[in-house]
């Protein structure tokens, strides 16, 4: 997603061309009604498919003129746009042209020729919330409006890593929204707990008295929007002279607090929990292409994934240890707590429920979740593993179930698809295409901590790629897996034979001659994992 200050931009961004007439009746009603929310009356509005500049929303000060992309209204009969009500039939749309009405009215300075562009960054971003602060001095209900906005101007692209100029972007976007007044301090609880913790209390209160300063700054003072710009810097230890450009996130490190607090709050905001919501994104975001077909286990796949379960089954349990086992009947250890229980229980009418006597048993050793996750390269050079894989994916999903284990199948090439989602037994088996390059390997592995928790000590975890090692980013790609080596997670590659390609340093590599043996060094890396654990 484009960094939210982009919508507000002159000629760096393209303008739509042309009109739609479809839109025709919306472009019509609110250029008639921006003059109530700017009260200006030079001002045109085109709502379109594609307008906003790459943005949702975008006003272009040198055309008089402001786009909304009309994905965020829906269809075009969704509502009457010419009846008041309509608002609340597209408030996220309705919002951002608020939003943009804001800018409009406000936003009247203009970058000096020769600013830094991370200067000019950080000065955009103090823009939004003192735009919007100031809008709704003037209008207090469009308060309402522009908390729906805000959803649509972040997400978790915006703090990818745990770093101060990233965590500084999130206390711009989201808390200097709360002494806008735009938006609650309960709404950003998360994010400032996050955002503390990797600034400091100290850097984020200098944080807070330059926005503050920003919101009581002129609408055409372009120094003084600029000079709290460089103050944001230092604070942030960037010296634009030295550094320039807008700092990029390392992409050999993994995400943090900071996303989790920006999905905790996009979750709320959708009244949703953090689970619910990353499933609709991940199912959104990483869904298989149209062109990969589905089909239904032959008997063998079926035979496969119950011989593995088996496997799993008896490596929990095949070496069993005494310990004590709770009993509704003797002999054994009278519990007097529980005994008072089930007599409480039978004297209600219920069917007990507790269990008076405890006895000794000998017992399945304790044992923790298996955490596995497959990685799958569907680059053109893999194409012969793609249909051995694809049944993998499958039975691992039904091997695990009620056997601890949760597994996860993610293929990468071109783009990154979650080819079995954990926690999940598919019906039918996936089949993978290949082409493409590999360009998206970091985005897989930290997909799959982010599902797995490959990094998280508590579980038992483990990594398995079926890939040659001809990777487009293999220094970042090293220190992702050096990482999760640090932690604790052993990191299975396998290399077909043949094919040359890097070996990365903290994974056990194995050569293998064909599909059918990667799966089954998949399988008994997960059987031996049990086993130890």
């Amino acid at each position: 997603m484009p960094h939210p200050s982009i919508h507000l931009r002159t000629a760096r961004r393209r303008a739509h061309s042309g009109t739609d007439d479809t839109w025709a009746a919306w472009d019509d009603a609110w250029t008639r009604h921006i003059p109530k929310l700017t009260g200006r009356r030079d001002l045109t509005v085109v709502v379109a498919p594609g307008a906003g500049g790459g943005a949702p929303a975008i006003y272009y000060p040198s055309l008089k003129r402001i786009e909304v992309d009309a994905k965020y209204v829906g269809s075009p009969d969704v509502a009457d746009p010419r009846r008041a009500a309509h608002k609340q039939q597209v408030p996220t749309a309705y919002g951002l042209l608020v939003h943009e009405a804001g800018h409009a009215t406000h936003s009247r300075w203009h970058t000096p020729p020769g600013t830094p562009p991370v200067v000019a960054n950080v000065a955009d971003l103090l823009e939004e919330s003192r735009a919007e602060g100031r809008h709704r001095q003037r209008r207090r209900g469009d308060r309402k409006w522009l908390r729906h906005v805000v959803t649509t101007l972040i997400n978790t692209d915006d703090a990818p890593v745990d770093d101060p100029w990233h965590a500084g972007q999130l206390a711009g976007l989201l808390l200097a929204r709360v002494d806008a007044r735009i938006l609650t301090a309960r709404d950003v609880r998360p994010a400032r707990a996050a955002v503390t913790a990797v600034l400091g209390r100290k850097r984020l209160t200098q944080l807070r008295e330059v926005w503050k300063a920003a919101h009581q700054v002129d609408d055409t003072d372009a120094h003084a929007m600029i000079e709290l710009a460089w103050r944001w810097c230092a604070i942030l230890g960037i010296d634009p002279h030295q550094q320039p450009k807008v700092p990029a996130a390392d992409p050999g490190v993994f995400a943090g607090q900071l996303a989790a607090a920006i999905t905790d709050y996009l979750a709320a905001a959708a009244g949703l929990t953090p689970t619910e919501y990353l499933a609709r994104q991940l199912a959104g975001r990483h869904a298989a292409p149209a062109s990969w077909t589905r089909r239904d286990p032959t008997p063998a796949e079926q035979q496969a994934a119950r011989h593995l379960a088996a496997r799993l089954r008896q490596a929990r349990t095949r070496t069993p240890e005494p310990g004590r086992r709770p009993t509704a009947i003797p002999p054994g250890r009278l519990r007097t707590r529980h005994a008072i229980t089930a007599a409480a229980q039978r004297d209600a009418g219920t069917i007990p429920t507790a269990t008076p006597w405890q006895r000794r048993a000998t017992l399945p050793p304790h044992k923790p979740t298996l955490h596995l996750a497959v990685l799958v390269d569907v680059s053109g050079s893999m194409d012969t593993y793609a249909k051995a894989m694809s049944s993998a994916g499958w039975l691992l999903a039904h091997a695990a179930h009620r056997n601890a284990a949760v597994t996860a199948t993610i293929a990468f090439g071109g783009a990154v698809t979650l080819l079995v989602p954990p926690r999940t037994r598919p019906v039918k088996v996936l089949e993978m295409g290949t082409g493409g390059g590999t360009a998206t390997f970091t985005d897989a592995i930290k997909l799959a901590d982010h599902l797995l928790g490959l990094r998280h000590r508590s579980t038992l975890r483990m990594l398995a790629v079926v890939s040659d090692g001809e990777l487009s980013d293999i220094d970042p790609a090293q220190k992702l897996i050096s990482t999760l080596h640090r932690a604790g997670c052993p990191v299975l590659w396998l290399h077909p034979a043949g094919l040359s390609g890097h070996t990365f340093a903290d994974t056990t590599t194995v050569t293998v001659a064909d599909p059918v043996e990667a799966v089954g060094r998949i399988a008994d890396a997960a059987v031996t994992a049990v086993e130890n654990a």
